[in-house]
């Protein structure tokens, strides 16, 4: 038997952290068991649902690296499968057309799916005695007397007495499908073997299996994921920061590193790694190793494992991250031909351990992009700021610029030799003269290896630089 999984989120908002989860984790459950993932967007709220909220969150599954092998499918395009099936649990016998919440169920705020128990009563007896054709809440009449058993995955085994279930709503009595309908007809038709979803559908789980057993079919086995809760312990929300997945992204976040804290986030296998590649993950994961408890969302924790993952990155990989925001800030001005690609893939190198998001390129790493950024007031304090003590500096910088001009063999070891030659003959401390030349090419008190920076700029642009300082200066 194949294993077929499926993520179905509703597009009345953006992917956010606990669908991303979800997501993920029916992503590895497929590729662990060389199953199938099947995506279906469940629209069939057409007053909350849009298309710009469904390409939203197929947009931050393709950025997170979820790939699916089968839909988009939609919803809104299968109403004639749920009312099919919901004729077939009429004619049978296991539902009945209710008319006590018809006005209720028009009335906003209401939800026919969550009537009273005694729709059992007055519901039961109103549907034999009223027309077919008159507009009513199609409802699922729950047996008496029954114990609704299933072996969760992940909570095990689950009993629910069949009083505590109410009669709840098939169709509403406008003829739309509400979820108890839809997702046992898609579930069945598309041929899922295992439901992964939230802790919060647990309660919805007994009623479906009810409606499995009515049609006498075989319900899929269900592994319901704990929830995430904000760092306040409270159920997360906009107030615990990014809500869709694209924000993490505009914020800097790699792929990589969410992927890294979601599989972490209520799953404890392989407890020695820290990080994961995917097919590492893939050969890891189990559904067994998940918590039954709620996980706690850190933005901190989120924040170090992005820094870590920098430093992990595949430089060409992330070079090209950063060249999109660079564009988009307008700051990339060059060609991408293969010179400007190896110049620019060793800034990144040069950097990418040092910075915490991609963002930080653009605001710490920018004078490795654009000669437009200006000299931070500490380091020019530190290293600018000429004194009778110190007469020397402006004459030691000059002659450092037509050293590098002049320069044949622009190195590491030449540069660094040229810099210190220059320091001693012109009696300038080797220290004063190397901050004063990292304030001139990066504007900052504290930059990468000075003769590293150099190499990474190259000539030209450090004797332009350097041509700026002296100005700066007032030489």
């Amino acid at each position: 038997m194949t294993i077929r999984v499926r993520f179905a989120p509703s597009p009345t908002g953006y992917l956010h952290i606990g669908g991303a989860r979800t997501a993920l984790f029916n992503w590895l459950f497929a590729r662990k068991m060389s199953g199938q993932m099947l995506v279906r967007i469940e629209d069939t709220d057409e007053g909350r649902s849009s298309q710009e909220l469904t390409q939203g969150i197929l947009t931050g599954m393709a950025w997170l690296g979820l790939d699916w092998d089968e839909g988009p499918y939609y919803q809104s395009q299968r109403i004639d499968v749920y009312k099919a099936l919901c004729d077939k649990l009429l004619e049978a016998g296991f539902a009945y057309r209710c008319f006590c919440q018809k006005v209720a169920d028009k009335e906003p705020g209401s939800n026919p799916e969550s009537a009273s128990h005694s729709c059992r009563e007055t519901g039961r007896l109103a549907s034999s005695k009223r027309a077919r054709s008159e507009a009513a809440v199609v409802r699922f009449k729950v047996p008496s007397g029954q114990t609704v058993s299933f072996v969760d995955i992940i909570h095990g085994e689950i009993q629910v007495d069949s009083k505590e279930i109410e009669d709840f709503a098939l169709l509403r009595s406008d003829g739309s499908p509400t979820y108890h309908l839809s997702v046992v007809a898609d579930d069945l038709g598309m041929g899922i073997t295992d439901v992964i979803r939230g802790a919060d559908h647990l309660s919805n789980t007994p009623k479906q299996i009810l409606v499995y057993q009515a049609i006498g079919r075989t319900p899929p086995r269900f592994a319901h994921l704990p929830l995430i809760l904000g760092p306040d312990k409270t159920r997360l929300s906009k107030r615990h920061g990014a809500t869709s997945i694209l924000e993490f992204r505009r914020e800097g976040f790699l792929p990589s590193a969410l992927r890294n804290y979601l599989l972490r986030l209520g799953w404890s296998g392989s407890s020695d790694r820290e990080f994961f590649e995917d097919k590492e993950a893939i050969e890891a994961f189990q559904l067994a190793d998940v918590h039954r408890s709620n996980a706690v969302w850190s933005p901190e924790k989120l924040e170090w494992v992005n820094a870590k993952m920098m430093g992990l990155a595949n430089t060409s990989e992330l070079a090209e991250v950063v060249r999109q925001q660079l564009e988009s800030a307008d700051l990339w001005k060059s060609e991408w031909g293969e010179q400007e690609r190896s110049i620019y893939e060793s800034r990144i190198a040069l950097l990418q351990s040092k910075m915490r998001r991609t963002t930080d390129f653009l605001q710490q790493g920018r004078a490795f992009f654009t000669d437009d950024f200006d000299y931070q007031e500490d380091a020019v304090e530190a290293y600018l700021s000429v004194s009778p003590k110190d007469p020397k500096l402006v004459a030691a910088l000059k002659r450092l610029l037509e050293a590098y001009q002049a320069l044949r063999d622009f190195d590491l070891m030449a540069t660094e030799k040229t810099l210190r030659s220059i320091s001693s003959a012109e009696k300038v401390k080797a220290g004063h003269l190397i901050g004063a030349v990292r304030v001139a090419l990066t504007g900052q008190k504290v930059a990468p290896g000075i003769f590293e920076v150099i190499i990474a700029l190259g000539q030209a642009t450090v004797v332009r630089r350097l041509q700026r300082v002296i100005s700066f200066l007032g030489a």
